[in-house]
């Protein structure tokens, strides 16, 4: 668990959660979760626009530390039930950063958050839950010995199971 702050681990589901995938641009990693958001019935048929033109004027890449990452979303209205989609892409994507200063971040990690709607007990969806989640998986990404953790799972099964822990327990 990160720090105190949690992230819902029943968001990350094994089908939204993709691993060592050829991806040579952020256009294919959105269009890769669009197919299987729109499949799955997480998104409107506006999302892929939607997520393309947000990072365009708003560049979701952080270099971290440990990782390189990207943390992509499209606005609430976009999103019809809440998820957490994980990619781990064979090599790293390149995504502008966030704030737009410094130089592209190679992400090795993109988390595509879709929490519209989303509700913790005790907890109103007036947008703190999406900040606390950013800021969870923020101290994740810092954290050397689970970033390992994050780079050595082998499937997609793995990978699932080892981000719903890492972000607040296991998934269910």
């Amino acid at each position: 668990m990160a720090g105190g702050l949690t992230v819902d681990a029943t968001l990350f589901c094994e089908a939204l959660t993709f691993c060592d995938c050829e991806l040579g641009s952020s256009d294919d990693v959105f269009e890769l979760l669009g197919r299987h958001l729109r499949a799955g019935g997480y998104v409107a048929d506006t999302w892929l626009d939607a997520i393309r033109e947000r990072e365009r004027a708003y560049p979701t890449g952080l270099a971290c530390q440990e990782l390189g990452v990207a943390i992509p979303h499209a606005d609430p209205c976009h999103i019809i039930k809440p998820y957490i989609a994980v990619v781990r892409p064979k090599t790293p994507v390149a995504f502008g950063p966030m704030a737009g200063m410094g130089d592209a971040v190679g992400a090795r990690l993109i988390v595509n958050l879709g929490l519209k709607g989303h509700t913790e007990a005790g907890k109103e969806d007036d947008g703190a839950w999406q900040v606390e989640a950013l800021q969870a998986l923020m101290e994740i990404f810092m954290d050397a010995d689970k970033v390992d953790e994050i780079l050595a799972c082998d499937d997609a099964a793995a990978l699932c199971a080892c981000m719903a822990r890492l972000c607040g327990g296991s998934r269910v």
